[in-house]
């Protein structure tokens, strides 16, 4: 997908990084940080956003609260979300797609395995 606009939610300004340099390999895509799930829900308020990338931990809000929340806003449910987060259990991967979540990614991330799987989402 061209000019899409992605939303990162991650606490640690590494990981954005990280994240927001792959996400650069999508022609013309715009990306949008955010620290936390109050600081997401604030940008999904303002930007037009194709798609939420969001860590689980985070301080203020956490990203199950962001996904559940996301999912209960008649605007924004059928934004793909996609959880990137080192929190391998199985409960949590199942509590996020139960939330909602279009995809689960654990840290380490593959930047190809990213990009495999925004691109199924967006169907690009």
């Amino acid at each position: 997908m061209q000019n899409a606009t992605f939303l990162v939610v991650e606490d640690s300004p590494t990981m954005r990084q990280l994240i927001s340099f792959s996400l650069k390999r999508f022609k013309n895509a715009k990306i949008v940080e955010a620290v936390d799930g109050v600081d997401a829900l604030k940008k999904l308020s303002t930007d037009r956003i194709d798609l939420i990338l969001t860590d689980i931990n985070m301080p203020v809000m956490d990203g199950l609260k962001l996904v559940s929340l996301v999912r209960q806003n008649p605007m924004l449910k059928s934004v793909p979300i996609i959880i990137i987060t080192t929190e391998g259990a199985e409960e949590d991967r199942e509590r996020g797609m139960a939330l909602g979540a279009n995809a689960y990614i654990s840290k380490p991330i593959q930047s190809s395995h990213l990009i495999k799987t925004i691109s199924e989402l967006l169907a690009v």
